[in-house]
């Protein structure tokens, strides 16, 4: 009984230490909090603050404003007159040579046959005449655009006829004509053969006098290659009719003889 009313006493001790406390705590912060809302004022007072004005801008007179915006007014354009800041030609000229070649087109249109052309470096490009000067004086014009006429394209010439291939003529057999004959040699085969006798070959000889296809049409089968090679190796004179080369057909005669 002793110890637990000593201990009652002990704790009644503490909760009021802590009470008293809190009251404290709360008191300095309402002081604070209070402090604060007065000096508020006096703090505000104390800052320098700037006042911004706003102006009004100043109004432009209307007479002036009309300068400003008065555009020169354009003049009427001549129908039969192009203006051009460079003199280009057109591509169906084929007399005149152009000096630089390059890949992009010109923004510059060519010139117009059967139009007058005015040259002005400083105007746009369009069918009309340079523009002048505004105003109604009678001054005199230190210097004049250049006039450009173009005359019509002359018509091209004519085209030069291409001689007409003549088809091959007959030359019959062209053993005399050739300027080189080829001897065939004898076949090792066609000899143990006993194979011998005369062997066609049929020719066709282009406009130079070269041997551009041959075929045998007669004699002993073992003999006709030896006679084709022959004759692909040999070498005639050209030949011409009316003063122009024409191809020849014409036949090769072999005589082949046994051994």
């Amino acid at each position: 009984m002793v110890e637990s009313g000593s201990h009652s006493e002990d704790l009644k001790r503490k909760g009021g230490f802590l009470a008293g406390f809190a009251i404290l705590y709360l008191v300095l912060i309402f002081t604070v909090l209070i402090a604060g809302i007065l000096l508020a004022p006096a703090y505000i007072d104390q800052q320098a603050l700037e006042l911004t004005a706003l102006v009004a801008p100043v109004p432009v007179p209307q007479a002036q404003q009309q300068k400003q915006e008065a555009k020169p007014e354009k003049q009427e354009l001549a129908k039969n007159v192009d203006v051009r800041q460079q003199a280009i030609a057109d591509v169906s000229r084929a007399d005149l040579v152009p000096k630089d070649l390059g890949t992009k087109a010109s923004d510059i249109p060519p010139v117009r046959s059967n139009t007058q052309t005015v040259i002005c470096p400083t105007c746009s490009n369009s069918n009309a005449s340079a523009p002048a000067a505004p105003g109604a004086g009678t001054g005199l014009v230190e210097s004049a655009p250049s006039t450009v006429k173009m005359d019509e394209a002359p018509p091209p010439p004519a085209p030069t006829p291409k001689p007409t291939p003549h088809a091959p003529i007959s030359g019959g057999v062209l053993n005399g004509k050739a300027i080189r004959l080829v001897t065939p040699p004898y076949p090792a085969i066609a000899r143990s053969a006993h194979a011998s006798g005369p062997v066609q070959v049929q020719v066709l000889i282009d406009e130079n006098g070269n041997v551009i296809s041959a075929t045998p049409t007669s004699g002993h089968p073992l003999l006709r290659a030896a006679a084709q090679a022959a004759a692909m190796s040999s070498k005639f004179s050209p030949t011409k009719l009316s003063g122009q080369p024409v191809k020849v057909n014409g036949v090769i005669i072999y005589n082949f003889v046994a051994q």
